[in-house]
């Protein structure tokens, strides 16, 4: 199940002002900022978001995609879609960006090692994953509750779009078995073509003891986990991240409803036992 979230603030609706520290252009139409944290110190768990306030503006819900090792640091990457990412995208070194946070369920990571543990990411879902793949590279290099094999799927519309693409042979490096696929190769591109789905074919799981993450795009999430179930994984065993349409992170509004849930105050993070139904319904 799903690890409690985290409880808000004393004040849930008004934002801390925090100072951009650091902006990177890591895409096309994405950036990953650092801001200073509230207090010297924000922790988190892999998964959970925070609220994002362009003052002036408005504010988005965006995941942290930072190091949970490192709380000194507030890292998101964000892509200019509207109104309130584009201001955030704009806003330089030394600006002031409103935060509230952290919200949300996280990531669960198995408490003994010798597992498996797959992580499939479309797009900018890698950017929830990527605290997941700090966490499992400090195992792997501690021996402590190490998986028997950690693997990441990531998938992107063209090698420009794929994200963290400088460090996925970081990662390789230190042990992560890491696959990328495109939609649309140019001349650079030497890897795989194709969804990524099609990538699941490849991996030697054992459904018995493996954990599948999986953050994207819906119906990506939607055939990844069918191929997952086909593979023989519990539907207990695979975990979702669902972010449409927050707005108030603590539920209130009632505007991320998904059926009887609020992903804000029940999710992001959900196993499938629980949300896979839902998913099925095209309406919702």
């Amino acid at each position: 199940m799903p690890i409690a979230a985290t409880l808000p603030p004393v004040e849930p609706m008004l934002p801390r002002p925090c100072r951009v520290r650091r902006r990177e252009h890591v895409g096309p139409d994405t950036w990953t900022m650092e801001l200073d944290p509230p207090g010297g110190a924000l922790p988190f768990a892999p998964g959970q978001f925070n609220m994002l306030y362009a003052f002036g503006v408005g504010e988005a819900a965006i995941s942290i995609s930072g190091d949970p090792a490192r709380p000194d640091t507030l890292v998101h990457t964000v892509r200019a879609v509207g109104a309130v990412s584009r201001a955030l995208c704009e806003a330089g070194r030394g600006a002031t960006v409103g935060v509230r946070g952290p919200y949300g369920t996280a990531w669960p990571l198995p408490e003994r090692g010798g597992t498996d543990v797959l992580l499939v990411a479309g797009g900018l879902g890698l950017a929830p994953l990527r605290p997941v793949v700090h966490a499992l590279l400090a195992r792997l290099e501690q021996g402590h509750r190490a998986p028997r094999r950690a693997a990441l799927l990531v998938g992107a519309r063209t090698p420009e779009h794929l994200p963290f693409a400088d460090e996925l042979p970081r990662w390789r490096a230190r042990g992560l078995e890491v696959v990328a696929s495109v939609d649309a190769a140019d001349a650079s591109w030497s890897g795989d073509v194709g969804p990524v789905t099609r990538m699941l074919e490849r991996l030697d799981l054992d459904p018995r003891a493996a954990t599948a993450l999986i953050c994207g795009p819906e119906l990506m999430m939607r055939y990844t986990a069918r191929g997952l179930l086909d593979m023989g994984l519990p539907a207990g065993h695979i975990h979702l991240s669902l972010e449409r349409s927050m707005k108030c992170a603590i539920g209130l509004c009632g505007h991320c409803q998904l059926g009887p849930a609020l992903l804000c105050r029940d999710g992001p993070v959900f196993d499938l036992d629980t949300v896979g139904g839902l998913l099925e319904v095209n309406e919702l």
